[in-house]
């Protein structure tokens, strides 16, 4: 099974390897990028059985914009997200990319090497840990029983921040008023409008005046 590793930490990286490294004969670390542009040149010249990424990468571009750009061009390509957030709705938002798979990093290796297997071969694996929660929370979702958005993928601070979008606030005066950087803000503003699939505030706004995500 030939596999190529994102992340943004170099030392990450070195320690994936040299866990995957004892597994000879099973998986064969093929490459590793550090940003989203670099693993999608990598996975095209590479074409690896699976491409496992981190959640959260530098740049503009997370590893759910990984993810999802990479089966957009292959539906058969098969990534799995490996992350440190215990969050249903990072698996939620995983899933909806067409990920093929959502584990904790301190899954411990000769599992986290079954688990690649297994979506290699076609399966969809979470992390057992997580599984019976996501089953009850999309219940939860489905009934709009979190923060205002979480049924379109919002975080809760993304929700927090399309709230004062609604309320005309500029991002300076958001990123005052939530005691966050003004690149921070800028940057849940643009995934909000990824989301929401828009291409601007006045188009956020509208869709969560429409959807009653906000009133």
């Amino acid at each position: 099974m030939r596999v190529v590793l994102v992340d943004d930490h170099e030392m990450v990286l070195e320690g994936l390897k040299a866990l995957l490294g004892r597994f000879v004969g099973r998986i064969r670390v093929v490459g590793q990028a550090g940003d989203a542009e670099s693993a999608e040149r990598l996975v095209a010249a590479l074409d690896p059985d699976i491409v496992m990424s981190d959640v959260r990468l530098r740049g503009s571009s997370s590893g759910l914009d990984l993810c999802r750009k990479l089966v957009e061009a292959d539906p058969t390509r098969r990534v799995v997200l490996l992350s440190a957030y215990d969050d249903e709705l990072y698996l939620f938002q995983a899933m909806r990319a067409g990920a093929a798979g959502y584990l904790l990093k301190w899954i411990d290796g000769e599992e986290l090497v079954r688990q690649l297997e297994r979506a290699a071969a076609g399966e969809t694996v979470v992390d057992p840990g997580m599984a019976g929660r996501a089953v009850a929370s999309a219940a939860r979702l489905q009934a709009g029983e979190f923060w205002p958005g979480a049924s379109r993928g919002l975080s809760q601070r993304e929700s927090e921040v399309l709230a004062l979008l609604v309320a005309g606030l500029s991002n300076r005066a958001i990123a005052a008023k939530l005691v966050l950087g003004e690149e921070t803000i800028k940057s849940h503003v643009r995934s909000i409008f990824r989301k929401l699939d828009v291409g601007d505030r006045s188009g956020a706004v509208a869709v969560a005046l429409r959807e009653g995500i906000f009133q």
